[in-house]
């Protein structure tokens, strides 16, 4: 994104990269690859976007950015360049994942014809919301969601390696400090609305617990089987929910 800027005298700047859900907003246009090491979608602001194409091709200013991107004709132009930007995403995560998990062939670069339009992720997908701002303040966002394996991956390179904890001493690894909120759904029944508006002081709903689900930011993350221990409930035996 710096290049396409340079010829205005202008540049980006990383402003923070944070793990989030996938954003569920209609004006998002996903692009997808199906890579070496999995599947990736990445979407862009619409108004990220424009305001490149403006600073790039002069447009009405350097500077200037549409007041109401959906109500600016979706051109050539700007598809080209959101699947040049797709091919730039993730060819650089592809290296810094090859890299970080010691692969001997780092992958291919991504080529155009393999970006092809892609369904908004599921609601529940881990995405990294990446935010840039421009020399002038202003700000874009752009989200790189890989398929639930290849998040797996990279999570997995915050494990410190066993002979990097020893030269350094006892401290934990950063996924040994990193907290995590699970939460443990025991049951759910369904019932109509006339019975709830019905039920008194001592009524009974009979219901059988079987395997909890096990939630991480209401997503199922794994089932569990539901044991008693010393007079409390314990959630034993876990099962990946997929």
């Amino acid at each position: 994104m710096q290049g396409s800027a340079r010829r205005y005298w202008a540049g980006w700047r990383l402003e923070t990269i944070e793990f989030g859900r996938v954003p569920q907003e209609n004006n998002l246009r996903w692009m997808a690859v199906l890579g070496a090491l999995g599947t990736v979608a990445v979407a862009f602001e619409r108004g990220l976007l424009l305001t490149l194409l403006e600073r790039r091709y002069g447009g009405r200013g350097a500077a200037a950015t549409p007041r109401d991107p959906e109500q600016e004709r979706i051109t050539a132009t700007e598809e080209r360049l959101g699947v040049v930007l797709t091919q730039q995403a993730i060819d650089l995560l592809y290296l810094r994942v090859a890299a970080s998990l010691h692969l001997e062939v780092a992958p291919r670069p991504i080529a155009a014809n393999a970006v092809v339009g892609a369904a908004t992720p599921a609601a529940n997908s881990w995405a990294v919301c990446v935010q840039v701002e421009a020399a002038s303040g202003m700000s874009g966002r752009f989200w790189i969601a890989p398929d639930q394996a290849l998040m797996a991956a990279i999570l997995g390179t915050l494990r410190e390696p066993a002979r990097a904890r020893s030269a350094r001493g006892p401290s934990e690894p950063l996924a040994s400090r990193l907290q995590v909120k699970l939460e443990g759904r025991l049951l759910s029944k369904e019932i109509t609305l006339g019975a709830l508006f019905d039920l008194q002081v001592g009524d009974v709903i009979p219901v059988t617990v079987g395997r909890a689900d096990v939630l991480l930011d209401e997503a199922r993350l794994f089932t569990a089987a539901v044991a008693e221990h010393k007079g409390k409930l314990c959630l034993t035996s876990f099962e990946d929910a997929e």
